[in-house]
């Protein structure tokens, strides 16, 4: 058995990454810790021979990689993704060290090792300012690494190494469930979710007895925290739909 397989179901993701270098020094690092899937989303240059120089030989990764025109593309039937961030966000769910991100997404890995095909993201957003708050409400792990106080200024592939290097050793460690593992609803579903709580709140008029802007947050941090189920995601949209006076779709 394969004690590493499990890192095929991972995601790398590059937001609007502006450097095709960081492209590439993200791609060796990688590949030398046994990812080998690569998304962008939006990069200011791609492909480019930057990227070649600076992947070392990884120029398989940067060849299959999947460039998107957003991050709802990007993580599209994932089930975890981890927001690699420097600080922390009002309104973000609880932040988790670089270490225990990657023993929890190890974790979710192992119990859904032939249960499905359940994919994690690791996201990394722009050299200048990083991930926006947007992009990391749409992640259910926030990660920070740990830096000195004095100089906290860490490259985008440099962080990607990390991280990577975390989730292998991690992925080593891991055991099997010993119980049933639930199936978690895919990030496309519960952006649905989103939407929908949205557009009633709207048409009732409720957002405009609250402060709209964090409304939304706060909806995303508590079932971020909740982790919710494909069934459970059924059950909301189904129910939110009745009580709309909607009509369900099929599959929702």
């Amino acid at each position: 058995m394969n004690t590493f397989a499990s890192l095929d179901r991972v995601r790398v993701v590059m937001s609007h990454t502006t450097h095709p270098g960081n492209i590439g020094a993200c791609a060796r690092a990688m590949k030398v810790m046994g990812l080998s899937r690569l998304y962008l989303v939006n990069p200011k240059v791609f492909p480019h021979e930057d990227a070649v120089a600076m992947s070392s030989g990884a120029t398989d990764v940067l060849d299959g990689a999947i460039v998107v025109d957003s991050l709802q593309a990007a993580l599209a039937g994932t089930v975890a993704q981890a927001a690699l961030t420097a600080r922390r966000r009002e309104m973000s769910l609880p932040v988790r060290d670089v270490r225990a991100a990657a023993v929890e997404l190890a974790t979710l890995l192992a119990g859904t090792a032939g249960a499905g095909s359940a994919e994690v993201a690791l996201v990394f957003g722009t050299e200048s300012s990083g991930l926006t708050n947007e992009e990391v409400a749409m992640c259910s792990v926030p990660v920070t690494i740990s830096t000195s106080d004095n100089y906290r200024s860490l490259n985008v592939a440099a962080a990607a190494q990390i991280m990577c290097h975390e989730l292998r050793m991690a992925v080593a460690g891991a055991l099997p469930p010993t119980g049933p593992v639930p199936e978690l609803a895919p990030h496309e579903g519960l952006e649905s979710l989103y939407r929908l709580f949205e557009d009633l709140m709207a048409e009732s008029g409720f957002l405009d007895r609250v402060n709209p802007g964090r409304a939304m947050p706060r909806l995303r941090r508590l079932f971020g925290r909740a982790g919710v189920e494909t069934e459970e995601l059924h059950l909301l949209m189904g129910a939110l739909k009745a009580i709309g006076g909607r009509k369900p779709r099929g599959g929702d």
